[in-house]
Parts: C-alpha cells; structure tokens; sequence
C-alpha cells in the first residue's frame, strides 16, 4: 500500500509539473513546436538516468523512495502518449519531416539524457 501511494504522490507531481511546463512554454514561445513535450521527456530521462546510477549505489535508499521518484515522478513527468499524439498530428497534417525530426531527435537526446544523468550520478 505505502509503494502505491509512494506512485500516486510522485506521478502527481510529476503530472502538474509537465503541465505548469506546458502552460509556460505556451505563454512565453507561442509556437505550435511540441517544445514542452520534449523538454520533459529529455529533462525526465537524464534524472531517470541519474537516478537509476546513484539508487545503484546507494542500496540503503528505501524501496518506496525509489519507486516514488522513478515511477511516480519520472512516470508522471515525462509523457509517451502526449508525444505520440503530437506525431500523429504531424502526419494528419503532412508535416511528414517534422514528425521525422521529431522522432529521431527525441530518441536521440533521450538516450543522451539518460547517459548524462548517469555519468553525473558516478560523482556523488
């Protein structure tokens, strides 16, 4: 039961911090670019990364810590379904380069996050 609320509390989080992104970035950018959707899922895989190094080496850290900042926090900050939704809207629309670039450079910078929030964990 305290693993299951550990998911609700830090997907909430998560959750109204991807959506404050979302808002701010359309307040400050209006572009119809998918910025805030992207900026998430990078910033969400590079702490996933660094979290996944530094829970590595540190075991003591209790289960349910973990499973609030990965799965919760990490799970309701970053979001697949949004990004999927934004590339099928490229494609209706045409965009067929866009949801290209926007594939490629999301899995690429993703991957990249990952490898950089890993490496920054080895510091501490």
């Amino acid at each position: 039961m305290k693993n299951l609320l550990a998911v609700f509390l830090g997907g909430g989080i998560g959750a109204i911090l991807r959506y404050i992104t979302g808002l701010f970035m359309l307040v400050n950018l209006r572009t119809n670019v998918p910025i805030a959707t992207f900026l998430v899922n990078i910033a969400g895989s590079f702490i996933l990364g660094f979290l996944y190094i530094y829970f590595v080496n540190k075991p003591e850290i209790s289960n349910t810590i973990k499973i609030f900042l990965t799965v919760g926090f990490c799970g309701g900050f970053t979001t697949f379904s949004t990004f999927s939704l934004e590339i099928f809207e490229m494609l209706g629309n045409a965009n067929y380069y866009s949801a290209i670039m926007y594939i490629l450079l999301s899995l690429l910078f993703g991957i990249i996050g990952v490898g950089l929030g890993a490496y920054c964990a080895k510091f501490l």
